[in-house]
């Protein structure tokens, strides 16, 4: 197992990894990087390491920015003195979120659940961890019930544009532009909808095929896209997710 490990503190980062010595001895540390801006080079050049330990305050930032400005594939355990980033971090492939100073018992624990996470499905899984494992659920949702005034309607996948989350708020978008809002977060979503059809873009949009209009270059290998209906915001599709897009569009 290769860790990337994002810690400032070297007295920090010298008990976490003895900590990890005792927990999994198999591990191997990938990388010890102390800013956002040596993270993100270092994920952008290397390949995606089995697991990131990421304590929240970094050097030049939070370690959270990371993974507002990468789409990031690697699980993540974050190891912090605060408390009030939990929930930002949980929208993140976050496995646990162990307050300092940590104990060996809890980092343990939140490896154990790294493992049932990644244990192949061929195995004695429970059907609690199942669907964690599959990429798709094996039966698409089709219908949404959405709240208008009083009123709850039943509306179908076929006539949706995009989802869209913004302030710890998700939002449905017709693809003749009506709005609502909807009890999912976009993680739930990308199990529940069929990845034929709907594509998660990035941390803020997932799109329905029909919805994409045209792609444009952008900077930095990144691509635009035009959605119909436009949001309000900018559409962009990181550098390393702009093949699958493409991939997804061709019917790939």
């Amino acid at each position: 197992m290769r860790i990337l490990v994002l810690e400032d503190e070297y007295p920090a980062a010298e008990r976490l990894q003895r900590l990890l010595s005792q927990a999994a001895p198999e591990a191997q540390i990938a990388a010890q990087l102390d800013t956002v801006a040596g993270a993100v080079e270092w994920l952008q050049t290397h390949p995606a390491p089995d697991l990131i330990l990421a304590d929240i305050h970094l050097a030049d930032g939070i370690s959270l920015d990371v993974f507002d400005q990468l789409v990031v594939s690697s699980p993540v355990i974050f190891t912090t003195a605060y408390d009030q980033y939990a929930l930002q971090a949980f929208k993140t492939h976050s496995v646990d979120y162990l307050l300092k100073p940590i104990k060996l018992t809890e980092l343990q624990a939140a490896l154990q659940k790294l493992r049932q996470w990644h244990r192949p499905a061929a195995s004695e899984v429970s059907q609690q961890l199942q669907p964690l494992l599959n990429t798709t659920s094996p039966t698409p949702k089709t219908r949404f019930l959405v709240r208008q005034g009083e009123q709850l309607l039943p509306l179908h996948a076929t006539d949706i544009a995009w989802f869209q989350s913004r302030h710890e708020t998700v939002t449905l978008v017709t693809r003749s532009g009506q709005r609502y809002l909807v009890d999912y977060t976009l993680e739930q979503l990308e199990q529940l909808l069929d990845a034929r059809q709907f594509f998660r873009l990035n941390r803020q949009f997932i799109a329905h095929l029909p919805a994409v209009q045209r792609l444009h270059p952008h900077f930095n290998g990144k691509l635009k896209l035009d959605l119909h209906p436009a949001p309000a915001e900018e559409v962009l599709v990181s550098r390393e997710k702009a093949g699958a897009v493409k991939s997804w569009l061709e019917g790939g």
